[in-house]
């Protein structure tokens, strides 16, 4: 770990803990038009098993910050630390999975070969890669569905394997950058549930982008608000929800009152300006 990063009265076990370790970090993107400020001096600790959400405005840095630890920008300024590493080893040490906002299945591979094309990437033995293509699909409900193609599934269940090929390489972290804002209400809030589940059960940090403010006070242990270009962390948020919470918690009097601390950091981020 970067001793830059240390901050006074930190153990190296608190340290040694961390998932995602950020301190100062900007991105600055340089354009025919001029430098674009994207990212702007952003400060984070991730432990082990959290569920991080990030929300703000659109363009405000939430994927780009996502990408960032996942080794597909560069930072122009700061430290980052995956899992004790940089975000090059971390990458190169399959550390962790990537969902998109589109499943990016390939519509000529059945489900099941979707989810073991990484495995093939590896070189994992094929009796590997067909008992893990098994165990994740069922972690994910797809279990009946392995021999069907994509456009034989639904939206949902597309995304849902998207995650179980996230899953197949077995990393540590998982990055989730808006899986769920095409599908409808219904599905979202389904798909949510099985998510929650789904954390509890395997026990991964997730670090999930979303514009929903329900979908984030739902799923997180904390959501850090992010302000408009170049994106800051307004305010960092707990959630401190049973883990085996229900949908109905979403009209509870605390699970509102989380909701409205968001909306004002968003407001007092200006990210309801025009």
């Amino acid at each position: 770990m970067d001793e830059g990063m240390t901050i006074p009265g930190e153990t190296v076990s608190t340290k040694a803990a961390r998932v995602v370790d950020i301190a100062g970090l900007s991105l600055v993107f340089e354009t025919g038009d001029g430098p674009v400020h994207a990212l702007s001096n952003v400060d984070l600790a991730v432990e082990a098993g959290e569920f991080v959400s990030f929300i703000g405005p659109s363009g405000c840095g939430k994927t780009t910050l996502l990408r960032v630890i996942a080794d597909l920008e560069q930072p122009t300024g700061g430290h980052l630390a995956v899992n004790g590493m940089s975000a090059e080893q971390a990458r190169r040490a399959r550390q962790y999975g990537y969902v998109f906002q589109a499943p990016a299945l390939y519509p000529w591979r059945t489900i099941a070969r979707n989810v073991t094309l990484p495995l093939e990437v590896f070189r994992l033995p094929k009796a590997e890669r067909e008992e893990r293509a098994r165990r994740y699909l069922d972690l994910v409900g797809l279990k009946d569905f392995a021999g069907k193609y994509p456009w034989q599934l639904s939206g949902g269940m597309q995304q849902r394997a998207s995650i179980a090929r996230a899953l197949s390489f077995e990393p540590k972290l998982l990055l989730m950058d808006e899986p769920f804002g095409a599908l409808d209400e219904i599905v979202r809030d389904n798909l949510n549930l099985q998510l929650l589940r789904l954390w509890d059960r395997t026990q991964k940090t997730v670090l999930f982008v979303t514009h929903s403010i329900p979908e984030a006070v739902f799923l997180s242990t904390r959501i850090v608000v992010m302000s408009p270009r170049p994106g800051r962390i307004i305010d960092v948020i707990a959630c401190d929800f049973p883990r085996d919470r229900t949908l109905d918690i979403r009209e509870t009097p605390e699970f509102l009152k989380v909701a409205h601390r968001v909306r004002e950091g968003l407001r007092a981020g200006h990210s309801y300006d025009e």
